[in-house]
């Protein structure tokens, strides 16, 4: 279709910069070049620049979360935090116990860790909660710890304080490690604050997050690991991640000493990419609830949703292929995330006025 010229709306990945929206040229800019005289003699810290870690420690503490600094570590990207995680807390053949559905990047790295994945139930019938007795029954002896991604990607839930302190008081039981990815923190709908696994009593959290999604700065490659809970149980963590950052020490001197200003800076570009993204939001659940054969639970959070075909019995991946060639939106079916019955899994965030038109197109096709 491409081949031939034709426009095809791409609502799998999830770059807002192909939709427009772009951290402020002029900031990066000024940030990168007030950071350079720093970066200019190599000497680098195995846990980040500790200007970095004191700025996002300063996030954390506006968001009513202490994490200090000496309790985080920087990483070039959260799929990179992840592989982390993995290494420091499973040996090969033990288990990390993920949500279902999930994002397919998981098994990658479990395989590259030997490690093997286990998954629990989010409830599309309950607004996609977490169902804690399932989770607690998929537990074994080799169990390490839970992922948990809060606005979740795909379906854009975000787990309340009732969950999350369910969830710790099982981590709790069995010893396990929480893995808290807040990438989508920023975006919320509805609700004041995130609920986040750090402020409850689990013994050990790891809370990942990165300037990827927060600041539409997926190139600059800057994440991170904020390590909580039981303090012989963080020190520990803190000194086995310092020797595996060490082995590597993968993250831009450049980027690292820019953080503070990034951070700082971004406030009014962030509040009007926040607004932004809840607009796409309201032009996604004002159009698509108009279909009588798709049905869709409104996210919390996040830039994600996962629509639910109640129409006819249909084959997922052939529905999804004439939603391509009919409507020309290109969606994910839901099996490539293991969803139970037949879902269209897509990314709200685009131009509002080619967003409500490629919606409508696929109203109108459900619809037909």
């Amino acid at each position: 279709m491409q081949q031939r010229g034709e426009v095809v709306l791409d609502l799998i990945s999830g770059n807002v910069n192909r939709s427009g929206i772009l951290f402020p040229e002029s900031l990066l800019t000024d940030a990168l070049h007030e950071a350079m005289p720093a970066a200019r003699i190599y000497q680098p810290d195995s846990f980040g620049q500790p200007v970095a870690r004191r700025a996002i420690s300063e996030y954390y503490q506006q968001a009513g979360l202490a994490l200090p600094p000496e309790q985080i570590l920087i990483s070039p990207g959260t799929s990179i935090s992840y592989f982390y995680c993995f290494k420091l807390l499973a040996e090969a053949g033990e288990e990390i116990l993920c949500p279902s559905p999930s994002y397919p990047l998981f098994d990658a790295i479990a395989q590259l860790c030997n490690v093997r994945l286990t998954s629990y139930r989010l409830r599309e019938s309950q607004n996609w909660e977490i169902d804690l007795d399932y989770l607690e029954s998929q537990l074994t002896t080799r169990t390490r710890a839970i992922v948990i991604i809060s606005p979740h990607n795909p379906t854009g839930a975000v787990a309340d304080w009732s969950q999350l302190r369910s969830l710790a008081e099982i981590a709790e039981r069995h010893q396990l490690a929480l893995i808290a990815d807040e990438v989508f923190s920023e975006f919320l709908f509805g609700l004041d604050e995130l609920p986040r696994p750090a402020r409850t009593q689990a013994p050990l959290v790891f809370t990942l997050n990165g300037f990827s999604k927060m600041l539409a700065l997926p190139g600059i490659k800057l994440g991170w690991i904020g390590v909580s809970g039981e303090e012989a149980l963080v020190a520990k963590s803190m000194r086995t991640l310092e020797m595996i950052s060490d082995t590597f020490l993968p993250v831009n001197e450049l980027v690292q000493f820019a953080v503070p200003r990034l951070l700082r800076g971004s406030v009014a570009f962030q509040d009007a990419y926040r607004s932004q993204v809840a607009a796409c939001l309201k032009v996604a659940i004002n159009t698509l609830s108009q279909s009588r054969n798709l049905s869709l639970v409104p996210p919390s959070g996040g830039f994600y949703a996962s629509v639910g075909w109640t129409g006819p019995e249909r084959d997922e991946e052939q529905l999804l292929i004439e939603v391509l060639e009919k409507c020309r939106i290109l969606a994910h079916p839901g099996y490539f995330y293991e969803m139970a019955g037949t879902h269209l899994v897509m990314t709200f965030v685009d131009q509002l006025e080619v967003l409500e038109a490629a919606l409508g197109k696929l109203v109108e096709f459900a619809d037909a």
